[in-house]
């Protein structure tokens, strides 16, 4: 394969998240969306046929054995994520899956064991560490421009009704895997350690105070960086003002991202400490090219690194410390709020291979 022949693609699963996907390889460079799968014919058909996508398969399994692909792109509920991408590498396709990418640690761990003895690559779908904004800030972090950072705090207040819950799959541990957590808050969770490295420690709690799943509607903890950072993190699926917010307090500003589902420039402030020369916080602005945040720049750079054979970008590798950090917020809630490093993280089996876990009941009879 050379980097003029395009990868070929398909798409595993119809749901909603599958037409952003196909949305995006077909204005990709150096992609073509060749087939599709899903467990309803019906809805792969209606899917093929809204973009123009040439074989439908009638199972995974069919589809791996035709040769037809060499990325797979997994967009079915987390449930399932594990074993077809884990059948994907073992066939030989590189895969991008959909967070979660997996129910449990242990899962995400065979998921990247499976791209290591293929010597295929394993992108997750992390779709907010994207956007020049972002990149921006990452570089003055990573630079010392603004000087250490010291604390920070990450929101995802969304709201999700109980009709939301309804879904056969949703709220339910064995197949969802966690609560909003992982299925809503590890987006801002995972920008926020895309941002500032590697963790140390975790406290975390999970609540349930409205909505009638198993697993927790509200969630808090405090996390530790390694570089020193304090960061106070919440996730709710109860806020009816909707709002993803990450703020750094650094030696010298404050940078703030306001948004909701995605961000660019307009949603990013950098303010300066008061003592500050203007001429040092004017070096800070946001780059005058602006590419905002999304699906679109993750696959055009997943796919430029497939095609010449180099790493993934930092924007889809590392999968791994955003889960980590949603498994340690669960593991920390079960041994009632203790602190939880990355040593004890890997000895809590029980976390690693699920991440059920008594919750803080406090809803009204």
């Amino acid at each position: 394969m050379t980097e003029s022949t395009p990868l070929r693609a398909a798409i595993v699963g119809t749901g909603a998240i599958a037409n952003a996907h196909a949305e995006v390889l077909l204005a990709t460079p150096g992609a073509e969306l060749v087939a599709v799968v899903d467990r309803d014919r019906s809805h792969a058909d209606a899917f093929a046929e809204r973009w123009g996508v040439p074989t439908v398969f009638d199972t995974l399994a069919e589809l791996l054995a035709s040769g037809v692909a060499d990325v797979l792109h997994v967009c079915t509920p987390p449930g399932v994520h594990a074993e077809q991408s884990i059948a994907a590498l073992d066939a030989g396709l590189h895969v991008v899956c959909e967070k979660p990418a997996a129910l449990s640690l242990d899962e995400l761990d065979a998921m990247t064991d499976a791209a290591s003895r293929n010597d295929r690559r394993l992108a997750v779908v992390f779709q907010q560490r994207t956007g020049s904004a972002a990149a921006h800030v990452r570089s003055l972090l990573d630079s010392g421009a603004i000087g250490r950072p010291l604390v920070a705090t990450c929101e995802t207040l969304w709201y999700r009704d109980p009709a939301y819950f309804a879904v056969p799959w949703r709220g339910k541990w064995a197949t969802e895997g966690g609560g909003p957590t992982l299925g809503l808050g590890i987006h801002q969770i995972d920008l926020l350690a895309w941002l500032l490295g590697d963790w140390a420690s975790v406290q975390g709690q999970l609540w349930r105070l409205d909505r009638e799943t198993q697993m927790e509607d509200v969630s808090t903890a405090v996390i530790a960086f390694a570089g020193g950072t304090i960061a106070s993190v919440i996730t709710s699926a109860l806020s009816p003002r909707e709002v993803s917010t990450i703020r750094i307090d650094t030696e010298l500003a404050t940078v703030t991202v306001d948004h909701l589902y995605g961000h660019c420039h307009e949603h990013w402030r950098i303010t300066p400490a008061k003592h500050v020369d203007p001429e040092v916080a004017a070096a800070w602005a946001l780059p005058d090219v602006e590419e905002a945040s999304g699906h679109a720049p993750l696959l055009r750079d997943i796919y430029s690194a497939l095609a010449s054979g180099e790493p993934l970008p930092s924007t889809a590798s590392d999968a791994a410390r955003s889960f980590e950090l949603v498994t340690a917020i669960y593991s920390s809630a079960s041994n009632g709020g203790s602190l939880v490093t990355p040593e004890t993280l890997r000895a809590d089996a029980d976390r690693r291979r699920s991440l059920e876990s008594p919750i803080t009941d406090l809803r009204r009879a």
